[in-house]
């Protein structure tokens, strides 16, 4: 294609984005007229943002977007958190706020972050395209497009706001407009299901919010923050910032009555059709804000206080591996339980579930006795069936001598024990268990996010394995070595109350 018809295609292109944007503006207005109307409509921000983008605005506002509408632009140093569920709206909301405080010079350096650069320049995109294309924006303001500062991540409008798009990780550091440090800042799906089940990618993510993306604002001048996301997980990056945040408003498609919280959108009909043609597990995941899934196998997944660590005769420290050694989260979990029985109820103490590297799994054992602290005697295992057992003695051994030398003695041994069918077994050993009470989860680990990632993963249990259950599978382990470990010991217990008995009939 020549030079001038890829200039014609890119022209006819931006005709028809132009057409799709089209408002249907009175071009014959007079100047006067215009100012009028844009002072009109900027003093009331709801008839703005609907005589703007009425294709967006097609439904009248539910009051809790009038709220968050009103709040941010009454106090421009602010912190807002958006967990409105889907179909309510919280990007396309915020996107409108947003050109209406650049438009009318209120801000003047937009930050717009996502969980990658590439999800962020979509996020952007549309803010770019609304002030380049729109037939209303150019009528009351003027053409926005500036030539050579219009760049898909990075560009500058003639109304004199900046808009960047970065990625978690990007550097933020230096951003300014002119002058100007940023000063409404907009993070959106920031968090990622991958993300949220590693708590060190979590923890990465978290600190690049607060250390480098945050502190670029300046601290003299009034920044607005909004923070759009759903809870998809009990730690998230939406949750830590909802809990900091000036006001976090958490809205599901119902509200506690049940009834729609925007019908003029979203009709008791449309949601039950949803309702119907969804699981209750992934529905309640997208429009309740609430990541715990009905568990379909283990119903109870009870909390609850663990005795005192003494009060066990012992404990068992079992380690389910992976052959992966890397932190992708397309690789499998490793995962690592400690538990004991006391009074016939299982009790899962503490664990780690994550993607991490092979030294790091071996680590998290010597962090299991330090928990431990000679409190009771542990017995520290990993499984070790026929196809892991290369794997077990040519690589975690090794790691397991390396680390004793730094980090003193701790002996792990392979089960390598026959074991039958991984889901079947799980289900067949522990559910029981679960419905009766008897399997337990420690109340002090709730809010850790390796023991969160452990009741998920008994939540989202089947017997086709759609989710990963390394972590049953670990606790599994231990309850059987547990049970063998009673077996055991058994005839020891035995024989001592045999000889007691003896003794005690001859005044011993």
């Amino acid at each position: 294609m020549k030079q001038e018809d890829r200039q014609a295609l890119k022209e006819w292109e931006a005709y028809k984005r132009t057409l799709a944007m089209d408002v249907g503006v009175d071009l014959r207005m007079s100047p006067t007229e215009r100012r009028k109307l844009r002072s009109k409509l900027e003093s009331d921000p709801i008839a703005w943002m609907k005589y703007f983008f009425p294709n967006y605005a097609k439904y009248d506002f539910a009051p809790f977007h009038v709220e968050f509408i009103r709040r941010v632009i009454d106090n421009p140093e602010c912190f807002e958190v958006i967990s409105w569920s889907r179909e309510l709206a919280k990007s396309t909301v915020t996107m409108m706020l947003a050109l209406y405080l650049t438009l009318t010079g209120r801000k003047k350096n937009v930050i717009c972050t996502s969980a990658t650069e590439k999800a962020a320049v979509k996020l952007i995109t549309p803010y770019r395209e609304q002030l380049e294309f729109n037939s209303a924006i150019r009528l009351l303001y003027g053409k926005q497009a500036v030539l050579g500062q219009w760049k898909d991540n990075d560009f500058k409008a003639a109304c004199g706001a900046s808009f960047l798009a970065l990625g978690a990780g990007n550097s933020p550091r230096g951003t300014r407009n002119g002058e100007v440090r940023p000063d409404l800042i907009i993070v959106d799906d920031f968090d990622t299901d991958e993300d949220c089940r590693n708590p060190e990618t979590l923890n990465n993510k978290w600190e690049w919010w607060q250390r480098a993306l945050y502190p670029t604002r300046a601290i003299s001048e009034p920044t607005t923050i909004i923070f759009c996301g759903n809870i998809i997980a009990q730690d998230c990056c939406v949750k830590r910032a909802g809990e900091m945040a000036d006001n976090w408003d958490v809205v599901n498609i119902r509200d506690e009555q049940g009834r729609s919280t925007w019908p003029q959108k979203n009709t008791e009909e449309h949601i039950e059709r949803i309702r119907k043609s969804i699981s209750a597990a992934a529905f309640q995941a997208e429009y309740y804000n609430n990541p715990i899934s009905e568990g379909k196998i283990f119903r109870q997944l009870q909390y609850a206080p663990v005795p005192e660590l003494g009060s066990f005769r012992y404990l068992i420290c079992y380690g389910d591996p992976s052959y992966s050694d890397n932190k992708k989260s397309a690789s499998s979990m490793k995962a690592l339980v400690l538990a004991g029985v006391l009074g016939g109820v299982l009790y899962v103490i503490k664990a780690f579930v994550a993607h991490c590297t092979n030294a790091e799994f071996i680590d998290e054992y010597f962090k299991m006795r330090d928990y431990v602290g000679g409190a009771s005697s542990v017995y520290y295992y990993m499984e070790n069936n026929k196809l892991q057992d290369p794997f077990f003695s040519q690589v975690f051994k090794p790691l397991l001598r390396e680390a004793v030398r730094s980090r003193g003695p701790l002996e792990i041994k392979g089960d390598d024990t026959k074991k039958t069918d991984k889901a079947t077994r799980i289900e067949a050993n522990l559910e029981p268990l679960d419905r009766e009470g008897r399997m337990l989860f420690n109340a002090e680990e709730r809010n850790n996010p390796y023991m969160q990632e452990l009741v998920n993963q008994f939540a989202l249990f089947d017997v086709q394995l759609k989710y990963c259950a390394d972590g049953p599978d670990a606790v599994e382990g231990a309850h059987a070595v547990l049970a063998r470990k009673e077996r055991e010991l058994a005839p020891i217990l035995s024989s001592s109350l045999s000889q007691l008995r003896r003794s005690n009939r001859r005044g011993w």
